[in-house]
């Protein structure tokens, strides 16, 4: 086995079950920190932890390779004050959490990725966003995204590099926005969302987990990083390929308008869909990863063959 130990804390989510699906055959023991007790499944092991308080899982965290942090409810919701307060605690809290236990351990884990968000940049139509010149943007998921990291960098961890991996929209079918994009493809509803001008930042579900990889194995990097392929694409070009890759001519758009009715009637926000996010991996590809699927045909193409 590469790897004797990783940690996945709130690793039952669709990223957790990528990330686990790929050290699964590589790793002598995987760990997962979880509200939700489930049965030892091989070399993956659920721990009880509530994310708020220590418990027997701090001792098990000790002398990990890799510890990466997913936690965090999910954003795809209404921003009521309930909710935002519940996407703020659910992401600090946690994360603070741990940075006190590894700032006490003997042998705390050797890296600490924190998986944040691309949408931490401002929305951007003229020029892309990389690590050295992208400009931090305005509103609630930003604040959520600056305190997160904050509280992220802010924990003494002197003996454990530390990593915050703004990642954008993870492509996959088992679950996220691809599986979402498809069926309205299908209904005949694929067409631009807004004015499609929009940029979106995506990553392939593999390329995620082997970015991981490499950070563990590439000790000079630490800081923030951006996981998201190298080629972002247009909002419009976007649901194009998707259309081809199902081989439907035609999506009806939607406009920004019948955008935000929907969205009322589906509990969720536009920005998700509206915001250009045009992140760009510069850290990343100027330590040498070598993205397995750079373009969105490439991706989609191979997880809808898979």
């Amino acid at each position: 086995m590469k790897y004797k130990k990783i940690i996945l804390a709130g690793g039952n989510g669709y990223i957790g079950k990528v990330l686990l699906n790929h050290y699964r055959a590589i790793a002598q023991e995987i760990i997962i920190l979880s509200r939700t007790y489930r049965p030892e499944d091989g070399n993956v092991k659920t721990l009880i932890w509530d994310g708020n308080t220590p418990g027997e899982w701090v001792k098990a965290i000790e002398g990990a390779e890799l510890l990466i942090n997913l936690c965090g409810k999910n954003v795809n919701c209404r921003y009521t004050e309930k909710n935002k307060e519940e996407i703020f605690a659910s992401r600090i809290i946690p994360t603070a959490l741990l940075g006190r236990v590894i700032e006490k351990m003997e042998h705390p884990p050797m890296l600490w990725i924190n998986i944040t968000s691309a949408t931490m940049y401002r929305h951007a139509e003229d020029r892309p966003q990389d690590e050295y010149n992208g400009e931090i943007g305005k509103g609630f998921s930003i604040e959520v995204c600056r305190k997160w990291e904050d509280t992220f960098f802010k924990a003494s961890t002197p003996h454990t590099r530390k990593i915050a991996l703004r990642m954008g929209i993870v492509l996959g079918l088992a679950d996220g926005a691809l599986p979402r994009l498809l069926n309205l493809v299908r209904l005949g509803l694929g067409g631009r969302q807004g004015n499609g001008q929009q940029y979106v930042s995506w990553v392939h579900e593999h390329d995620a987990a082997n970015c991981t990889e490499w950070l563990l194995q590439h000790t000079e990097l630490e800081g923030v990083l951006n996981c998201t392929a190298p080629q972002p694409i247009k909002n419009v070009a976007f649901m194009t390929c998707i259309r081809e890759a199902c081989n439907v001519r035609f999506g009806l758009p939607t406009p920004a308008w019948l955008l935000k009715i929907g969205a009322i009637v589906i509990g969720t926000e536009t920005e998700l869909i509206l915001k250009s996010r045009w992140v760009v991996p510069k850290r990343l590809t100027d330590s040498g990863f070598t993205f397995l699927f750079p373009t969105t045909e490439q991706a989609i193409k191979n997880i809808l063959i898979n």
